[in-house]
């Protein structure tokens, strides 16, 4: 053997190795893993938005002709490759969805001097493809259900796509005994609905071509879990030039920064530590463990929900890009009415703007209102089993109509609150496919319904009708025992109490008896979100084929530990979870600061030195290590 063999063997064995290693990593990078998906929480996703800013701004940098339409594909390239991270090859869906959007807005908008039935029928064929595929992946389940409990059939749900896909391709690659929900795509379902029918109006034109689109979809911070951004809002900023001011890349880092602290410090130490615990075995804690944990469930959902959309608006603002504000301190909300003003505002007004006026809003009912009036009925039948309580509820809401065409002066707050109603049902759906989510809506639906009948009474009546209710509820809770009534007996009596003291002190103008009174509102209100927050949470993250079952069974064994005679010494408890009572204490109380304090310390983190801005990263980054759990937790409006 030479010496040029001797030399050249090692030397060739390294390089082959050192090229093995590479593409092991390349292929890491570039490959999804449905177990660490790219989230806001995990290192990973720093550095791949790290790496996205840096080619960002070697495109903003310098303005040139085609600045923007490159930025714009740019991003639209990167936020494919993100989803592909999250969801896999679910990205050929949000592909296809891209395509035939944009594909039949130009449609729509080519045939505006024509016939307007052309368009109308173009606007009809994109939403059935969007609600369509929607309804395919997050539904099938459901409704197989339903069939199944009407028929007495035995139907199992196939995946159609998957098989269709492997006899395409000549292979079994392709799971077919179940459908897998690909993630967000409630979200970016609702969005290009928005796009089409903004279009269909004039609102807006439609986009110079598709990676434009592409981008307005699938724009990465916002892709996954919201908020909604309507297309007459956010498309007019991809023509826009470049800017960050110093005073917004200050703000963009505090939203950034306190999304990562409502995710990691409030909403994953309190899931893991406490409400996931209760709500796997309700049946194993007391009662009064089961009421706490609806309580801290309510700051959980609003610090995992609302962080990551603090995360999303920083991220954009870094990019040049404004989303709109999707929570306004909803847990100070008086009334439920003004609670969904302030909760998930852009699914709340993507519903107003493109479901409850086109059902007639405040003004009529449509034959849209009949037709969602049909298949509740349906559906009370299905899911209730019983004929007369379906019989019931069209009864029901056929004499409401009946009322509104024989009494017109009060025509239009029946109307309203009809399609409120309707769109509420609907909105619960949305959530996810279980009837579980349809009671939820249906509950808050029914407590903006009952506000706004209160607050047209006299505060006598108020007192009376509470009353009235109140002894209701006391004569079943002691003749027809039961947990439920003992729940509701509670909240009733408390909501009597108030009204007996508006009435008795109706004409006391004492500005402290004012503040106690609009607290007094704002805890009723919280309270009975808290309650409703029940049939949310037990039929989340569940697997389609088993929610109803499984979620209506974790609500009935909450309901009934929560109404039943507590067993526990309630300062042994608190003393137990002592950590998590403080934090959620804690977090209510920065909740309910004014908002004029929130916007004070925000601006005077913004004006902060950038030294002083960094410092600031890196402490937060070390408080944030400190409660990052073993286990990651994905955001909770992921499954939706």
């Amino acid at each position: 053997m030479t010496y040029f063999d001797l030399i050249s063997v090692p030397f060739f064995s390294m390089v082959s190795s050192s090229l093995a290693g590479w593409g092991e990593a390349f292929r890491e990078v570039f490959a999804f893993n449905p177990d660490s998906p790219l989230l806001f929480t995990q290192l990973q996703f720093w550095v791949f938005f790290a790496v996205v800013f840096a080619g960002f701004t070697l495109i903003t940098v310098r303005p040139f002709r085609w600045q923007q339409a490159l930025r714009n594909a740019y991003l639209f390239l990167v936020s494919l490759f993100f989803y592909f991270k999250t969801s896999g090859y679910f990205v050929g869906l949000l592909v296809l969805v891209t395509c035939t959007d944009y594909l039949i807005a130009r449609g729509i908008y080519s045939q505006r001097e024509k016939p307007r039935w052309r368009a109308r029928a173009l606007l009809s064929l994109s939403v059935c493809i969007d609600l369509g595929l929607l309804c395919y992946f997050k539904y099938s389940y459901f409704f197989i259900d339903m069939l199944n409990q009407l028929l007495g059939t035995q139907l199992q749900v196939t995946n159609i796509a998957a098989e269709a896909a492997n006899r395409l391709t000549h292979s079994t690659f392709w799971s077919v005994d179940r459908i897998i929900l690909p993630v967000g795509i409630s979200f970016y379902t609702f969005q290009v609905i928005s796009y089409t029918v903004d279009v269909y109006k004039g609102l807006i034109r439609p986009v110079r071509n598709i990676l434009d689109f592409g981008f307005y979809v699938s724009f990465f911070p916002q892709l996954v879990a919201g908020p909604i951004v309507k297309a007459s809002d956010f498309i007019p900023q991809l023509y826009r030039r470049y800017f960050l001011s110093r005073m917004q890349f200050g703000i963009a880092v505090f939203w950034i920064l306190n999304g990562l602290v409502k995710k990691i410090v409030l909403s994953d130490y309190l899931a893991v530590n406490f409400i996931d615990r209760v709500f796997a075995n309700p049946h194993f804690f007391s009662g009064f463990e089961n009421l706490m944990a609806l309580f801290v469930y309510s700051l959980q959902v609003y610090a995992d929900f609302s962080g990551y959309t603090d995360i999303a608006i920083g991220l954009s603002m870094l990019m040049g890009f404004h989303l709109p504000m999707n929570f306004n301190s909803p847990y100070k909300a008086p009334n439920c009415s003004n609670f969904w003003k302030r909760w998930h505002i852009s699914l709340s007004r993507w519903l107003q703007t493109y479901l409850y006026i086109p059902l007639g809003g405040n003004r009529n009912v449509t034959g849209a209102t009949y037709f969602w009036i049909t298949v509740i009925t349906l559906f009370t039948l299905i899911l209730s089993g019983s004929v007369w309580l379906a019989m019931l509820a069209a009864g029901v809401l056929l004499s409401v109509i009946w009322t509104a065409y024989r009494r017109p002066e009060k025509r239009r707050h029946i109307y309203a609150n009809l399609n409120a109603m309707i769109t509420m049902l609907l909105g619960g759906l949305w959530h996810g496919a279980s009837c579980n989510f349809l009671v939820w809506g249906g509950l808050n639906g029914l407590g903006m319904i009952v506000y706004k009948f209160w607050r047209d009474y006299s505060p006598l009546r108020q007192t009376l009708y509470a009353t009235a209710v109140t002894a209701v509820l006391a004569f079943l809770a002691v003749y027809t025992p039961a947990p439920l009534w003992n729940v509701l007996l509670v909240f009733v009596a408390f909501i009597c109490l108030s009204a007996w003291l508006r009435w008795l002190f109706r004409g006391v103008h004492w500005r402290v008896f004012g503040y106690v009174n609009h607290a007094w509102c704002i805890a009723v209100t919280f309270t009975f979100i808290t309650f409703t927050r029940l049939f949310f949470r037990s039929g989340s993250n569940l697997d389609p084929a088993v929610a109803n079952e499984t979620a209506w069974r974790i609500a009935t064994e909450m309901i009934r530990a929560i109404g039943s005679r507590w067993n526990v010494n309630v300062v042994d408890v608190c003393m137990a979870y002592r950590n998590v009572f403080l934090l959620f204490l804690l977090g209510m109380i920065i909740h309910w600061l004014p908002t004029d304090w929130k916007r004070r310390y925000r601006l005077s983190f913004a004006r902060l030195p950038l030294p002083a801005i960094y410092v600031a990263v890196l402490a937060a980054v070390f408080l944030l290590y400190q409660f990052v759990t073993a286990e990651m937790q994905p955001f909770i409006y992921f499954q939706f």
